[in-house]
Protein backbone atom coordinates (compact mmCIF):
# COMPACT_ATOMS: atom_id res chain seq x y z
CA UNK A 1 0.00 0.00 0.00
CA UNK A 2 1.19 3.51 -0.73
CA UNK A 3 0.00 6.82 0.71
CA UNK A 4 0.27 10.29 -0.77
CA UNK A 5 -1.47 13.65 -0.85
CA UNK A 6 -3.33 14.57 -4.02
CA UNK A 7 -3.50 18.00 -5.65
CA UNK A 8 -6.36 18.93 -3.30
CA UNK A 9 -4.17 17.97 -0.30
CA UNK A 10 -6.39 14.97 0.49
CA UNK A 11 -4.76 11.84 1.88
CA UNK A 12 -4.99 8.97 -0.62
CA UNK A 13 -4.17 5.30 -0.01
CA UNK A 14 -3.66 2.96 -2.97
CA UNK A 15 -3.36 -0.83 -3.00
CA UNK A 16 -3.21 -3.34 -5.86
CA UNK A 17 -5.64 -5.41 -3.74
CA UNK A 18 -9.31 -4.66 -2.95
CA UNK A 19 -8.77 -3.81 0.70
CA UNK A 20 -10.66 -0.57 1.35
CA UNK A 21 -14.23 -1.86 1.37
CA UNK A 22 -17.05 -1.56 -1.11
CA UNK A 23 -16.27 0.87 -3.95
CA UNK A 24 -18.89 3.27 -5.26
CA UNK A 25 -16.58 4.90 -7.83
CA UNK A 26 -14.66 3.47 -10.75
CA UNK A 27 -11.88 4.49 -13.13
CA UNK A 28 -11.17 2.52 -16.31
CA UNK A 29 -7.86 2.74 -18.17
CA UNK A 30 -8.71 1.90 -21.79
CA UNK A 31 -6.87 0.89 -24.95
CA UNK A 32 -8.21 0.60 -28.48
CA UNK A 33 -6.10 -0.41 -31.48
CA UNK A 34 -2.78 0.46 -29.76
CA UNK A 35 -4.04 3.81 -28.48
CA UNK A 36 -4.96 5.01 -25.00
CA UNK A 37 -8.61 6.05 -24.90
CA UNK A 38 -9.33 9.04 -22.71
CA UNK A 39 -12.26 11.38 -22.56
CA UNK A 40 -12.33 15.15 -22.43
CA UNK A 41 -14.28 16.11 -19.29
CA UNK A 42 -15.89 19.51 -19.78
CA UNK A 43 -14.66 20.77 -16.39
CA UNK A 44 -11.46 18.84 -15.64
CA UNK A 45 -9.80 18.14 -18.99
CA UNK A 46 -8.38 14.89 -20.37
CA UNK A 47 -8.81 11.81 -18.20
CA UNK A 48 -9.68 8.13 -18.38
CA UNK A 49 -13.41 7.41 -18.15
CA UNK A 50 -15.04 6.64 -14.84
CA UNK A 51 -17.66 7.71 -12.38
CA UNK A 52 -20.10 6.63 -9.73
CA UNK A 53 -21.83 3.31 -9.42
CA UNK A 54 -25.62 3.44 -9.66
CA UNK A 55 -27.99 1.56 -7.38
CA UNK A 56 -28.32 -2.06 -8.47
CA UNK A 57 -25.04 -2.09 -10.44
CA UNK A 58 -21.87 -3.95 -9.66
CA UNK A 59 -18.73 -1.84 -9.78
CA UNK A 60 -17.69 -3.64 -12.98
CA UNK A 61 -21.05 -2.87 -14.62
CA UNK A 62 -20.58 0.78 -13.61
CA UNK A 63 -17.15 0.79 -15.27
CA UNK A 64 -18.49 -0.68 -18.51
CA UNK A 65 -21.39 1.82 -18.51
CA UNK A 66 -19.15 4.82 -17.80
CA UNK A 67 -16.75 3.86 -20.60
CA UNK A 68 -19.63 3.68 -23.07
CA UNK A 69 -21.31 6.89 -21.86
CA UNK A 70 -18.10 8.94 -21.96
CA UNK A 71 -16.31 7.48 -25.00
CA UNK A 72 -18.68 5.23 -26.97
CA UNK A 73 -16.26 2.40 -26.16
CA UNK A 74 -17.49 -1.17 -25.83
CA UNK A 75 -15.73 -2.89 -22.94
CA UNK A 76 -16.45 -6.52 -22.17
CA UNK A 77 -13.62 -7.65 -19.92
CA UNK A 78 -12.30 -5.47 -17.10
CA UNK A 79 -9.03 -6.38 -15.39
CA UNK A 80 -8.73 -5.19 -11.78
CA UNK A 81 -5.66 -2.96 -11.22
CA UNK A 82 -6.19 -1.70 -7.71
CA UNK A 83 -8.26 0.29 -5.34
CA UNK A 84 -7.81 3.59 -3.57
CA UNK A 85 -9.46 5.53 -0.80
CA UNK A 86 -9.56 9.32 -0.62
CA UNK A 87 -9.77 11.00 2.81
CA UNK A 88 -10.15 14.69 3.57
CA UNK A 89 -13.30 15.20 1.58
CA UNK A 90 -16.74 15.48 3.24
CA UNK A 91 -17.23 11.73 2.93
CA UNK A 92 -14.19 9.48 2.23
CA UNK A 93 -14.74 7.36 -0.89
CA UNK A 94 -13.33 4.18 -2.40
CA UNK A 95 -12.60 3.85 -6.11
CA UNK A 96 -11.68 0.66 -7.99
CA UNK A 97 -9.43 0.95 -11.04
CA UNK A 98 -9.65 -1.37 -14.04
CA UNK A 99 -7.99 -1.89 -17.41
CA UNK A 100 -9.71 -2.93 -20.62
CA UNK A 101 -9.07 -3.36 -24.32
CA UNK A 102 -12.12 -1.91 -26.07
CA UNK A 103 -13.80 -4.15 -28.66
CA UNK A 104 -15.27 -1.18 -30.52
CA UNK A 105 -15.50 2.60 -30.39
CA UNK A 106 -18.96 3.77 -31.52
CA UNK A 107 -19.66 7.41 -32.45
CA UNK A 108 -22.45 8.89 -30.32
CA UNK A 109 -24.53 12.08 -30.31
CA UNK A 110 -24.18 12.57 -26.55
CA UNK A 111 -21.18 11.76 -24.34
CA UNK A 112 -22.85 13.10 -21.17
CA UNK A 113 -20.51 15.47 -19.30
CA UNK A 114 -17.65 14.88 -21.72
CA UNK A 115 -16.71 15.78 -25.28
CA UNK A 116 -16.19 12.15 -26.23
CA UNK A 117 -13.13 10.01 -26.83
CA UNK A 118 -9.57 11.23 -27.24
CA UNK A 119 -7.09 8.69 -28.60
CA UNK A 120 -3.40 9.00 -27.76
CA UNK A 121 -0.65 6.81 -29.19
CA UNK A 122 1.45 7.61 -26.13
CA UNK A 123 0.85 9.19 -22.74
CA UNK A 124 3.13 12.17 -22.03
CA UNK A 125 6.21 11.45 -19.91
CA UNK A 126 5.29 14.01 -17.28
CA UNK A 127 1.54 14.57 -17.31
CA UNK A 128 1.86 16.94 -14.35
CA UNK A 129 3.34 19.54 -16.72
CA UNK A 130 0.45 19.34 -19.20
CA UNK A 131 -2.42 21.67 -18.34
CA UNK A 132 -4.88 19.92 -20.68
CA UNK A 133 -4.96 16.86 -18.38
CA UNK A 134 -7.31 16.50 -15.43
CA UNK A 135 -5.98 16.56 -11.87
CA UNK A 136 -7.12 12.91 -11.67
CA UNK A 137 -4.27 12.04 -14.06
CA UNK A 138 -1.62 13.94 -12.07
CA UNK A 139 -1.28 12.03 -8.81
CA UNK A 140 0.31 8.66 -8.02
CA UNK A 141 -2.67 6.52 -9.06
CA UNK A 142 -1.92 6.47 -12.79
CA UNK A 143 1.78 5.54 -12.40
CA UNK A 144 0.86 2.76 -9.94
CA UNK A 145 -1.78 1.42 -12.32
CA UNK A 146 0.62 1.52 -15.28
CA UNK A 147 3.01 -0.60 -13.19
CA UNK A 148 0.18 -3.07 -12.56
CA UNK A 149 -0.62 -3.18 -16.29
CA UNK A 150 3.02 -4.11 -16.98
CA UNK A 151 3.12 -6.70 -14.16
CA UNK A 152 -0.05 -8.33 -15.45
CA UNK A 153 1.25 -8.15 -19.05
CA UNK A 154 -1.98 -6.56 -20.28
CA UNK A 155 -0.27 -4.63 -23.10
Amino acid sequence: MIQFRDVNDCLVEYSPKPEFGEPWHTLVICRFQDHWVLTHNNKRGLEFPGGKREKGETIEEAGIREVYEETGGIASNLQFLGQYKVYGVAEPFVKSVYFTHLCELKPKHDYFETNGPVLLAKLPENIKNHSEFSFIMKDEILPQCLIQIQKLELI
